[in-house]
C-alpha cells in the first residue's frame, strides 16, 4: 500500500471520528415544553410543530421535548418549574396573575374582547407588546408566541339562561382571583381547581359545572359528565407560550433567533388549526349529545363587568379601557 493511500485513509478516519464525536455532542440544549391539554388538542400539535422547526433550523443543536396532559405538573407547578429550571417552556394565560402580574389578566378578562378581529389587534399590537414586556420584566417569563383561544362557555347539568340560575351551583374556575370574584357576582360558588381534576370532580358531583372553550371541553371528555353547554362566551382571550427568560438569554444569539423564528411559525400554525377546529369541536359536542343553551348575555355582562371594575386597580382599568377603544 503506497504512502499516499495510507495518508488518505488516516486522514479520512480522523475526519470520521471527529464528525462522530461532534454528532454525539448534540443536542447542545434540550428544552422541556409542558402544557395541560391532551395529544389531540391543537396546542399540542402546535408545540410539536415548534419542536420540529427548532430541531431543523438548529441542525439538531436544540431538541424540544413536549409533555402534554400536565405530565410536568399542574399549571401553577409548571410556572414555578420554569423559574426553578426544571422545565423551560409552557402554555399559560390568566394564571400569570398570581406572579404579581396585574396586566397579565387582561389576556382573559370577562367581556373585554369583542371578537376575533378585535383580539388579533389587541394581542398582536402595541397593547400586547406592553403586556409581554410586563410579564418578562416582572416575573422572568418570556412570551415567545400567543394563541387565540375559543370563547369560554359554561357547562352544567341544568340549563343556565340567566345568572339567577347559578344560585347554589359550585363552578370550577382557574386559580385566578378575578374569576372567583366574577362568578361570585354571577351568583355561583366558584372553586379554584387544577384542570386535571375537573372530570373526576364533575363525575362525583363535587362540583356542578366548569367553564372553558369548546376544545378543552371536547379533549377532556367533559361531554360525558355534562349535559348543557351554556353559551355565555364570557371570555374571549389568548394564551401565551412562555419560556424562562434566564434560559433564553443563556443561549447563543443564533439559537435565540431560531427559537423566536420557530415560535412565529408555531403561532401561525396554531391559528390555522384554531380556525378549522372551533366549528369541528362545536359539531362534535353536539353529536355527543350536549345541548347548547342561549343565555341572557346582557345580564351576564352587566354583573361580570361590575365585578371586574370592582376588582381592578386603576392601572388595570386604564388598560381595560384602552383595549375596548381598539377599533
Amino acid at each position: 500500500m503506497n504512502k499516499t493511500l495510507i495518508l488518505f485513509l488516516l486522514l479520512s478516519s480522523t475526519i470520521l471520528v471527529c464528525c462522530q464525536s461532534k454528532s454525539r455532542s448534540y443536542p447542545e440544549y434540550t428544552l422541556r415544553f409542558g402544557h395541560l391539554a391532551n395529544e389531540n388538542n391543537i396546542w399540542h400539535k402546535a408545540a410539536l410543530k415548534f419542536a420540529e422547526e427548532v430541531f431543523i433550523k438548529s441542525e439538531g443543536r436544540v431538541q424540544v421535548k413536549v409533555y402534554p396532559n400536565e405530565q410536568l405538573g399542574k399549571e401553577m407547578d409548571m410556572l414555578t418549574g420554569i423559574l426553578g429550571g426544571s422545565l423551560d417552556i409552557m402554555i399559560t394565560g390568566e394564571s400569570l396573575e398570581n406572579w404579581s402580574l396585574p396586566l397579565a389578566i387582561l389576556c382573559a378578562t370577562p367581556f373585554a374582547i369583542r371578537d376575533s378581529d378585535h383580539l388579533q389587534k389587541v394581542a398582536g399590537g402595541p397593547i400586547g407588546k406592553e403586556i409581554e414586556a410586563h410579564i418578562t420584566e416582572v416575573a422572568g417569563f418570556k412570551p415567545i408566541a400567543w394563541f387565540e383561544r375559543g370563547a369560554r362557555n359554561l357547562t352544567t347539568n341544568v340549563p343556565i339562561r340567566h345568572p339567577d340560575d347559578l344560585k347554589g351551583l359550585i363552578i370550577r374556575v382557574p386559580n385566578v382571583s378575578l374569576y372567583v370574584a366574577t362568578w361570585s357576582a354571577l351568583s355561583a360558588k366558584p372553586t379554584p381547581m387544577a384542570f386535571s381534576e375537573v372530570f373526576t370532580s364533575l363525575q362525583q358531583s363535587t362540583i356542578h359545572g366548569q367553564e372553558n372553550p369548546f376544545a378543552l371541553i371536547r379533549n377532556a371528555g367533559l361531554y360525558e359528565v355534562q349535559k348543557y353547554c351554556n353559551l355565555t362566551e364570557h371570555v374571549k382571550g389568548w394564551a401565551y407560550v412562555v419560556m424562562g427568560n434566564k434560559k433564553f438569554e443563556s443561549m447563543p444569539p443564533d439559537l435565540q433567533q431560531i427559537i423566536l423564528e420557530s415560535a412565529e411559525i408555531m403561532q401561525a400554525y396554531e391559528h390555522e388549526l384554531y380556525l378549522e377546529q372551533e366549528e369541528l369541536d362545536y359539531r362534535f359536542l353536539k353529536e355527543k349529545g350536549m345541548e347548547f343553551i342561549e343565555v341572557d348575555k346582557v345580564a351576564f355582562e352587566k354583573l361580570a363587568s361590575a365585578a371586574v371594575m370592582a376588582s381592578f386597580t386603576e392601572e388595570q382599568k386604564m388598560l381595560y379601557k384602552r383595549i375596548q377603544d381598539v377599533k
